[in-house]
């Protein structure tokens, strides 16, 4: 077995099942001693795997001193739920625990009062640094930044350093290096850790330092998140427009926006928040997901419209109702392999006017390709089903044509949807199964209604 095998191996079993276990049995003394022992992000699992009840109950049993990393981890809607029923004081003490970057966020999605008596009880220090991360717009590095940072200026030497380190009773979480500016504060570098430690102690500081990039404020999280997979940094300083240092980002940070990515394609798909909960009560679950419900119904109903148009050759050839959705499932599927494709390539900035339309060509290609080798084998499939040559050559070739035009769509629709500030992972998948859907039945019904009667 590994260290990192055994290391896994000396974290608390806490389970979702044991949890209820618990309550039911109403062993709370039980369950706050594992919570003393749980990491922040297994009470956050466990809080949001609860009824709202049970919720309440297991959160006045968490710890005070995790109770404000827990709250980092939950999405905002169940974060929001606990929050607005603790104490002033509570509150307080919990917001001024947290890191001004998750303080922020929480802050802003809470209602007026609740916020304001927040913001007039926190120290004048914690203010001041909240009120500098509020100063910049949500989903960007300056809000992302923490502004517990290390600087050490660039002509000092490294004993000079160490002898600074040394004044502190510990360094910030995920420090791998300090940072480095000038006299006025201007971002110059980076210095690794491992250096200080390894080099001459009369070496200045700015002998041994790397240039590393820095990240500009005003960046976007996405781009934040790409950067670090592009340079495998722990750490990276934040600067303005001017390379005045303002704070840093690191790992962990980083995560977070790799995990808020993957919720939202994955609900977005479905017309869902990923900040939604679980166990919201019922009335305001059925709203949010009425309104997709009712987008999904037009759609629907127009693919219902295009096969009435051909209502005199479905009676005619029941063949045709039974082989239809062949048609158009097969659209769809070719459709969302590529809208995803693409949806991921215009989130890692990999589609621009240079290679779309080789991209879009390609894609086209692929469509037509897999049409004519999937219109040989449905069309063998209808021809051994229904003996009739007329009926297979009618829905190959309605795949050939639906399978181009869902390839076609699958790279257009994201290019449009983001052309128009649209977010394609909420609402691609619906535009395209209307076109797939739409495009299908009219080949298929209207090649039939041509050649057939």
């Amino acid at each position: 077995m590994t260290e990192l095998e055994n290391t896994l191996d000396e974290f608390p079993k806490l389970t979702l099942d044991q949890a209820f276990v618990l309550l039911e049995q109403q062993d709370y003394s039980q369950l706050q001693l594992l919570f003393e022992q749980a990491l922040p992000g297994q009470l956050a699992d466990i809080l949001e795997a609860m009824p709202p009840k049970e919720r309440k109950k297991l959160w006045d049993l968490v710890p005070e001193a995790q109770g404000a990393e827990t709250l980092t981890f939950l999405n905002d809607e169940v974060r929001n739920s606990l929050v607005v029923e603790m104490p002033t004081e509570n509150l307080v003490a919990t917001a001024e625990q947290m890191d001004v970057n998750d303080l922020a966020d929480m802050i802003e999605e809470l209602p007026g009062h609740i916020r304001q008596s927040i913001e007039e009880n926190l120290s004048d220090e914690i203010r001041e640094c909240l009120e500098t991360s509020l100063s910049f717009e949500e989903g960007t590095a300056g809000r992302l930044m923490s502004l517990d940072v290390i600087t050490v200026r660039n002509d000092v030497t490294l004993e000079v350093v160490l002898r600074y380190l040394k004044l502190h009773k510990d360094l910030p979480d995920y420090t791998d290096g300090l940072m480095v500016i000038d006299r006025e504060g201007f971002y110059q570098g980076k210095i690794l850790l491992n250096k200080v430690l390894t080099h001459d102690q009369d070496t200045l500081v700015k002998d041994v330092m790397t240039q590393n990039q820095a990240i500009l404020a005003t960046t976007d999280e996405r781009n934040v998140a790409l950067f670090f997979e592009q340079s495998h940094f722990v750490s990276a300083a934040v600067v303005d427009e001017n390379n005045l240092l303002l704070g840093r980002i690191t790992m962990d940070d980083v995560i977070h926006i790799l995990r808020a990515e993957s919720d939202h394609a994955l609900m977005g798909r479905e017309g869902l928040n990923e900040e939604e909960d679980l166990f919201a009560p019922v009335i305001s679950s059925t709203k949010r997901r009425t309104v997709w419900l009712g987008i999904n119904l037009v759609t629907a109903f127009l693919a219902a419209w295009v096969i009435g148009l051909y209502a005199d050759t479905l009676e005619k050839i029941v063949a045709l109702a039974v082989l239809m959705p062949v048609v158009a499932s097969m659209g769809g599927i070719a459709g969302s392999q590529t809208l995803t494709l693409t949806i991921r390539g215009l989130a890692l900035d990999q589609i621009t006017s240079g290679n779309r339309s080789w991209l879009v060509r390609k894609e086209i290609m692929i469509g037509f390709i897999n049409g004519l080798l999937w219109a040989l084998v449905v069309a063998l499939i209808a021809w051994l089903w229904f003996q009739d040559a007329g009926i297979s050559l009618i829905i190959g070739a309605a795949i050939v044509i639906n399978l181009i035009a869902a390839a076609a769509s699958g790279i257009a629709i994201p290019l449009i949807l983001q052309r128009l500030n649209i977010d394609p992972a909420l609402s691609g998948a619906v535009i395209l199964t209307t076109v797939t859907d739409v495009v299908g039945f009219m080949s298929f019904l209207g090649l039939a209604t041509y050649f057939l009667l």
